[in-house]
């Protein structure tokens, strides 16, 4: 058998301006143990802004989402621009404030927040033939600003589930080994970090949006 695609969006490297690194690198372990392969993306745009991850300040200089994003992928990536939904069996998003500020504006403008036009389109291609999408962390927000009415978690936030209520979609509460699954737009969300975890949550997070999108897809 065809072992299934996934299209891995990253969004930098580095949880406090890009992809947070566990998520990822949990994701992409996640698919490798559930039988899949993965392919690395992300968009090929200026960072938001740079943070020091040791004081939490923000530093005087200026970096490429798709290029620190090359770290966590180990060089083995492309810019979201190749992404065609025709390839790929799946679709899916590690969380990071880099979703909020690089690959959206959901940090910034809430319920209000614009999506990149490259991550828009991927998920839209996704949606039009029905294939898995999946989210962790606060990339759900992404999703659900992009398919309004859709249904997602981050957990608890209140903050964060608020906004996505008025973006028009619908939150649910959850913990760790959770998923919520949107039937209609084929659509996994778990919380991750959003909530108080260790990397040990987070390996179990990953594992089951994976394994319950690998089940949508047959395997």
């Amino acid at each position: 058998m065809e072992k299934k695609k996934f299209a891995v969006v990253l969004s930098g490297c580095g949880v406090y301006d890009g992809a947070e690194i566990h998520e990822a690198t949990m994701t992409m372990l996640s698919i490798i143990e559930e039988g899949g392969v993965y392919q690395c993306f992300a968009p090929d745009i200026p960072q938001y802004h740079v943070i020091n991850h040791l004081t939490g300040e923000e530093m005087d200089e200026s970096r490429n989402v798709l290029i620190e994003s090359a770290r966590i992928a180990r060089g083995d990536i492309k810019p979201l621009s190749e992404f065609k939904a025709e390839d790929y069996d799946a679709l899916i998003f590690p969380g990071g404030f880099g979703a909020a500020k690089n690959l959206s504006t959901v940090a910034f403008d809430g319920p209000n927040a614009k999506v990149n036009p490259e991550v828009e389109d991927a998920i839209k291609q996704m949606l039009a033939v029905h294939k898995p999408i999946g989210a962790l962390c606060i990339s759900p927000a992404v999703v659900a600003r992009v398919i309004q009415g859709v249904e997602v978690t981050i957990g608890n936030d209140p903050g964060t589930a608020e906004a996505i209520e008025k973006m028009g979609s619908k939150h649910v509460v959850t913990t760790h080994g959770q998923v919520v699954h949107d039937h209609k737009y084929n659509v996994f969300t778990t919380p991750c970090y959003m909530l108080d975890a260790t990397i040990m949550d987070i390996k179990e997070d990953a594992s089951v949006v994976v394994k319950e999108m690998m089940k949508e897809l047959g395997s």
